[in-house]
């Protein structure tokens, strides 16, 4: 379902954000916007989940509105993931990574994609992907659960997997993760951090979703049998206890708040205590009684990476008195300036939040 409001008829006064904030309509009509990548040269990519295109949006004269919009792949299959590399943009399908080589030289007559690699699971359940290339310069690719709640004998599900886009080598390299949409890396140590989606049917607070950091290859997060560290999963209890072989979130967030971009804050324009801090979307829950998430939340961390506070940064897509919803973040990006991008797929439109000292 895509939402037909005008971006000039978006309530954005209702967002509420921390003194010396503001928010506006960075672009409109991007159709089901999800993840985001943003090229040297200040092309945004945008990928959709259920409308199978990839955009391309410049904002030519400087002025932070975009004035121009590409529409460079369609009726690809749930093409949520994007991702640069050397001129080439890189594509996640639901069972493959395709991209579309020097594209921005031919943003108006895009190539023809090449498959990258075609071997990855084709279930849609938790099927579309966020990627990234990672410090070591592989691309990474999750594979979420086939499932809400399942035990597989194929190690590729419920992971994130590293991909090197020369040799075509697949490996996993974190297990137990339900269905991640956004990770990073942190910007001074490298080591890998994402969120995860807690499965349904337990309750309405139960169990929370996660951010999570994976200081080493190899971890496990507890999926499918234990939940946020410490909640023993009542489908698979006793199989395997919630116990020191799993490792914990570094923070619990709301239960079906569906965390999906995260990023650490590196820019310069806002105040110094968001350094190196992190930010994530929360693009809401779909079956809880009351709703819960359709915000961007901060996780403060202290100086061993521990999280010492977890508060709303911008919130009001969500009323919570009549429970009415006219946008859902989804991913994170950063202009040069420092300020940061938000894209909604159910306003369909990417938004700027910008910081003035007063």
């Amino acid at each position: 379902m895509f939402n037909n409001t005008p971006a000039s008829k978006l309530p954005l006064s209702q967002i509420k954000l921390p003194e010396g904030f503001k928010i506006a309509v960075y672009a409109e009509n991007v159709k089901n916007a999800r993840s985001m990548c943003l090229s040297p040269n200040g092309t945004l990519f945008v990928g959709t989940r259920d409308k199978g295109d990839v955009y391309a949006i410049q904002d030519t004269d400087g002025d932070f509105v975009a004035d121009k919009m590409f529409t460079i792949a369609t009726g690809l299959n749930m093409p949520n993931g994007v991702a640069l590399r050397d001129g080439d943009l890189y594509i996640a399908e639901v069972s493959r990574i395709i991209k579309l080589e020097n594209i921005e030289a031919k943003l108006a007559n895009p190539p023809q994609p090449v498959v990258v690699y075609d071997q990855y699971p084709t279930e849609k359940h938790h099927g579309w992907k966020y990627i990234a290339f990672g410090p070591d310069g592989k691309l990474y690719v999750p594979v979420g659960a086939p499932c809400n709640i399942c035990e597989s004998d194929k190690d590729v599900y419920a992971s994130i997997t590293r991909l090197d886009i020369e040799t075509k080598k697949v490996e996993v390299v974190q297990h137990g993760i339900r269905n991640t949409v956004g990770f990073t890396w942190h910007p001074e140590n490298n080591e890998l951090w994402f969120t995860d989606n807690g499965r349904d049917m337990m309750g309405d607070d139960v169990p929370p979703c996660e951010l999570n950091h994976a200081s080493k290859d190899g971890q496990h997060f507890g999926y499918p049998y234990c939940h946020a560290g410490d909640i023993p999963d009542p489908e698979f209890k006793g199989i395997r206890p919630c116990s020191d072989e799993f490792t914990d979130p570094v923070q619990k967030l709301g239960a079906h708040v569906a965390p999906l971009g995260v990023e650490f804050y590196t820019g310069k324009m806002f105040p110094g205590s968001y350094k190196n801090q992190i930010l994530l979307a929360e693009h809401g829950s779909w079956n809880r009684s009351k709703k819960n998430g359709y915000r961007i939340m901060m996780v403060t961390l202290n100086s061993n990476g521990q999280a010492t506070s977890y508060k709303p940064f911008a919130e009001g897509w969500l009323n919570q008195e009549s429970q009415d919803v006219w946008g859902r973040p989804v991913d994170l990006e950063f202009l040069p300036d420092g300020s940061m991008l938000i894209s909604d797929d159910y306003a369909d439109v990417v938004y700027r939040v910008s910081y003035v000292e007063k």
